[in-house]
């Protein structure tokens, strides 16, 4: 420890490349806490907020109610975390520990391998069952290919959502940002719908959210565009990513799915309606097998930012 606090205080511009490098070897090794997990705690304070400050068709649930409920929910961790940074000795501490929160990588390969085992035993029950913990639309009637289509969506936009824009933030502020776009990121899946309930309440959540990941989705892209193939993977970003409703999700799926030579996007259903949405990438439907080369496609991505990191800092050192 005496070596790594004497090689930062010679070298401050490695500070951020060691850090998310022991955060991304922490969230490696231990994945995701099973017990006494944050966000948990996180979730029951959003609910408190919301149950008191979103009168969805009353005098509440405004948008102004919603900025306040989104201020109160993350500014004070976020905060906290800035002040505890400050102590001497401490920040580098500080940043692997929330770096480590804020990641998901393993988690997301955890969850898309999930779908992918059954799918390939032609389980599909038990591969519907896996995987609509990773999408909102229902999975009850989908077929082998619907759910190759879901998990493969599920993993390229999560890449950007639970890996690379945390990654981002974290270049930037260090631990305290990457903690903001985990908990911008959180309180977007819990309110950022367009129903009756949430779409006042919810604007901020999911404008915040879309605010923060702008700049991380389109280098998301342009990693998956990068490691797989480029050519026809930025055409597809270019020519589709408009048509597609979330303003990062359409270029994030649009140059994965070119990147890995498959088709996204088509026919799904939320809440009982069919929506069908404008196709993604080029080439064949996919199967479980994508779900997997989808996974290694995030995987070699966080590779290719850790080394990024290391580059510049030892550019600057």
């Amino acid at each position: 420890m005496d070596f790594l606090a004497e090689l930062l205080a010679q070298h401050p511009a490695l500070h951020i490349p060691t850090a998310a490098l022991a955060a991304v070897l922490l969230d490696r090794i231990l994945g995701e806490p099973r017990r006494f997990h944050p966000l948990v705690g996180f979730g029951r304070l959003a609910g408190w907020l919301e149950a008191a400050l979103n009168h969805a068709g009353g005098a509440g649930g405004s948008r102004l109610h919603g900025i306040l409920a989104w201020c109160l929910a993350v500014l004070p961790p976020v905060a906290l975390a800035v002040w505890w940074r400050q102590a001497p000795g401490w920040a580098w501490y500080v940043d692997v520990l929330l770096g480590y929160f804020a990641l998901g990588a393993r988690s997301l390969a955890q969850h898309g391998e999930a779908v992918c085992r059954p799918l390939a035993a032609k389980n599909l029950p038990e591969a519907r069952r896996r995987v609509s913990w990773l999408v909102s639309r229902d999975t009850s009637q989908l077929c082998a290919t619907g759910i190759a289509r879901a998990g493969v969506e599920s993993v390229l936009e999560n890449g950007n959502d639970a890996v690379f824009g945390a990654l981002f933030w974290f270049a930037l502020c260090g631990g305290p940002g990457a903690l903001l776009h985990r908990l911008a990121n959180t309180l977007d899946a819990m309110w950022g719908y367009k129903n009756a309930r949430y779409r006042q309440f919810g604007w901020a959540a999911a404008k915040l959210d879309d605010l923060l990941n702008w700049a991380p989705a389109r280098l998301t892209a342009l990693t998956y565009a990068l490691l797989g193939s480029p050519r026809r993977a930025l055409a597809c970003w270019k020519r589709q990513a408009a048509a597609w409703e979330s303003p990062n999700a359409g270029p994030v799926m649009a140059a994965g799915a070119g990147s890995l030579g498959i088709v996204l996007g088509g026919a799904a259903v939320y809440a009982g309606q069919t929506e069908v949405r404008p196709q993604l990438g080029q080439g064949r439907a996919p199967d479980h097998r994508h779900i997997g080369q989808a996974i290694r496609l995030v995987q070699r991505g966080l590779g290719l930012w850790l080394a990024a990191f290391f580059l510049v800092g030892l550019i600057h050192a």
